[in-house]
């Protein structure tokens, strides 16, 4: 199951991990949101050791939401080393997601 990230504890389950993490910025009200989360979840099972997966609900998290330029959701951010590596923006179909994450594992 994809984690809860927060304001309070993203620097320590994304930023200070030693895993690529795939964060999906996301919103209930989101079409496009719901759309994927089954693919997020999908994701997460698959990778699950290898890959951190995990959502922020972006109307909980504003200051993630600011601190990261998300203006537009679904955003599917990669973050390696403390950084963001790679970024998705709208619905994607699942090999979009695959791609990113085999391409920075």
């Amino acid at each position: 199951m994809a984690q809860e990230f927060t304001d309070s504890n993203f620097k320590e389950k994304v930023i200070d991990s030693d895993k690529l993490t795939m964060v999906d910025f996301w919103a209930e009200w989101c079409g496009p949101c719901r759309a994927i989360g089954p693919i997020v979840e999908e994701l997460s099972k698959e990778y699950e050791g290898k890959v951190n997966v995990g959502k922020v609900d972006v109307d909980r998290n504003p200051e993630l939401s600011a601190q990261y330029g998300i203006t537009s959701i679904p955003a599917i951010l990669f973050v390696k080393g403390g950084k963001v590596v790679d970024k998705l923006i709208g619905s994607q179909p699942k090999t979009n997601f695959v791609k990113r994450l085999q391409a920075h594992m």
